[in-house]
């Protein structure tokens, strides 16, 4: 089976890479060869390896940038999402696209169902929805997994920049309203692997279980790099207000994925986030040079 993977040298990109089941034949595309923006390349890649599949990794992800960025954000969320999924259809390609929690409001206090309703509260949320309902239209047989605050050892992430900062600083300051679920990049990548041998179609949810506030899961990732000497002490964590830490795009209070749905595909609960945290930082900590 030959599946292209867009958005390849992202954080999820490089984890569908690791791992790949060994009877995949992976066509892994990054923006320096694939400019998703552009059908006609596209439309060249899909001609040149004829894939079963599609995973659209790729995505504008820059949340607050993407308040004055409004064009690129769409170009890259919505209109190349469309493109993806027209011509999918057109060539009976299976097609897996990534999605966010941002097309939540954030206003409910119990886990957002895959039918719930959507109100994104800024530009990037928005475009994504854009790109969710432009995939739907256009595929579908198209899945749709949205995921939520995703870190793995590569590339920059919240647990990545706690580390730096633990390291760096006597203090912290971190916000603890908003609420949600920690999400490895490899429970992401697994779950994105056993969609493409099952092809289910639909909207589906995929994080860790389990809920934290940002504020709970930087006390949770210095305490977990203690342990395994990734840190050699913690420092204070002050809980913020969302009103001391102001950004340009508003983030939702509440974004806990309901994932029952997924669960039922996989045949297993997912894993919870403070597990999986653990797992993250071992790895990390075995590919982190030694001076």
């Amino acid at each position: 089976m030959k599946v292209l993977l867009t958005g390849a040298n992202g954080q999820l990109g490089l984890e569908l890479q690791a791992t790949c089941p060994a009877d995949i034949t992976l066509i892994a595309a990054g923006r320096d060869t694939l400019d998703i923006t552009n059908p006609a390349q596209v439309a060249t890649i899909l001609a040149e390896y004829q894939p079963d599949a599609i995973i659209n990794a790729a995505a504008y992800t820059a949340v607050d940038k993407a308040e004055s960025d409004v064009e690129n954000a769409y170009a890259i969320n919505h209109k190349a999402a469309e493109t993806l999924a027209q011509l999918a259809s057109q060539h009976n390609i299976y097609l897996v696209h990534v999605s966010t929690d941002f097309v939540f409001d954030g206003l409910q206090s119990t886990p957002y169902a895959p039918d719930a309703v959507t109100s994104p509260q800024g530009v990037y949320g928005a475009s994504k929805l854009a790109g969710e309902r432009a995939v739907q239209t256009q595929c579908p047989a198209a899945a749709i997994i949205r995921t939520s605050w995703l870190y793995s050892r590569y590339r920059g992430n919240f647990v990545k920049t706690m580390l730096r900062l633990a390291a760096e600083r006597d203090a912290l300051g971190v916000v603890v309203e908003q609420a949600g679920s920690p999400t490895w990049a490899h429970t992401l990548a697994d779950t994105i692997w056993a969609f493409i041998a099952q092809q289910p179609q639909g909207i589906f949810h995929c994080s860790d279980q389990g809920v934290a506030s940002w504020y709970d899961f930087a006390v949770a990732i210095q305490e977990e790099a203690v342990n395994l000497g990734l840190l050699s002490k913690t420092v204070p964590v002050k809980p913020l207000l969302t009103a001391e830490y102001p950004t340009p795009a508003r983030r939702p209070a509440y974004s806990v994925l309901d994932k029952r749905s997924t669960e039922s595909i996989l045949g297993y609960t997912l894993p919870h986030w403070r597990a999986n945290l653990r797992l993250m930082l071992a790895e990390l900590k075995q590919h982190t040079p030694t001076t």
